[in-house]
């Protein structure tokens, strides 16, 4: 690392990770004495214990107190820090293959986001974007990590954004992963947000698509709407989150509590460059939402890619390692060491 800013956070990375290297795995996810019970018929909650076993890059998997939340958190690499933020119904296995290759010159920090995986849940009125975003910043401060890079996927953009617009955060640059960073438009956006709301408060609703999604057929249909094609494990990962009901009703709220209205307006704001990259095929996100996006912020710019869908990371992680290593190396501080 080079320069005073890069000595500090070296720094702080180390301490951070001292710290964390005494903290154990177990007890990550849900309380095992309430939790391991699996009534009949009826979906569980993820125990990183019984379901983590073979969770990718458990190795590098730590547990973390930080703002009233049991968070799971993988720290890997030695370098200037990067955070990863997944998306709305994912969690660090979404990052499985990504973040080994940045970890090779970068200290790389993925958490499982407020609900998901296997993070504790926050109360249903801080699950938006200010919400996460303070959630995010807690945990870095107990890490002891300062991001020189920003990098989120679908909605993990758009908390990354809130971080640097709450000054929470102040990368060099965002990464935004086929970014969620628009509301719906007309009877969608007037329709959808009161029923996701409505979804969230009723209890059987995660309960009920977790039953659902025991059904191959259920998880098989969400992954081909986002037009990526994955591999098996991370199918099967994504239909073990899906039966956890948790999970599924974290990934509600995420949504019942998300004001893109409010963020949207304030994007001309933005004091930091932001990479916006769009793939061809994604079936969440379209691709002409980047180029709106861009417009509408002061230091952006847009990379297409095509053939790819809305989990393009998970199909060509080579690919975004690239651009990830050569967007940080734009700015001194986040250049790793020769």
């Amino acid at each position: 690392m080079t320069g005073a800013r890069g000595s500090a956070t070296t720094g702080r990375v180390r301490a951070g990770r001292a710290a964390l290297a005494a903290v154990p795995v177990h007890g990550l996810g849900a309380d095992p004495a309430r939790e391991r019970k699996r009534e009949h018929g009826v979906p569980r909650t993820l125990d990183f214990d019984r379901d983590g076993v073979d969770w990718p890059n458990r190795a590098a998997s730590r547990i973390v107190e930080a703002g009233g939340l049991r968070w799971h958190v993988q720290v890997m690499g030695e370098g200037p820090p990067i955070l990863l933020l997944h998306g709305t119904g994912a969690s660090t296995h979404s990052w499985r293959d990504l973040l080994p290759l940045l970890a090779r010159h970068h200290t790389v920090v993925a958490p499982d986001l407020p609900g998901h995986g296997f993070t504790q849940t926050l109360p249903l009125d801080r699950m938006t974007l200010p919400g996460m975003a303070a959630a995010v910043a807690a945990l870095l401060a107990a890490l002891d990590i300062t991001p020189v890079l920003g990098v989120g996927h679908s909605a993990g953009a758009a908390i990354l954004i809130r971080m640097v617009l709450d000054r929470k955060l102040k990368p060099a640059a965002i990464v935004s992963l086929n970014g969620a960073l628009l509301p719906f438009g007309g009877l969608a956006g007037r329709i959808f947000s009161p029923v996701a709301k409505l979804l969230a408060l009723n209890p059987f609703v995660p309960r009920l698509f977790a039953w659902r999604a025991a059904e191959s057929a259920t998880i098989d249909r969400l992954l081909g709407g986002t037009g990526s094609r994955i591999d098996p494990r991370g199918t099967a990962l994504y239909a073990r989150l899906a039966q956890d009901r948790r999970h599924v009703g974290a990934a509600i709220a995420m949504m019942a509590g998300w004001d893109l209205d409010a963020l949207a307006a304030q994007y001309r704001r933005l004091d930091v460059p932001v990479v916006l990259v769009a793939c061809s095929e994604d079936g969440m996100v379209p691709a002409s939402q980047a180029f709106a996006v861009r417009d509408a912020m002061a230091r952006a710019e847009v990379v297409f890619w095509r053939g790819l869908g809305h989990l393009g990371h998970e199909e060509a992680p080579d690919r975004f390692a690239a651009l990830i290593e050569e967007i940080a190396a734009r700015d001194p501080a986040s250049r790793s060491a020769p």
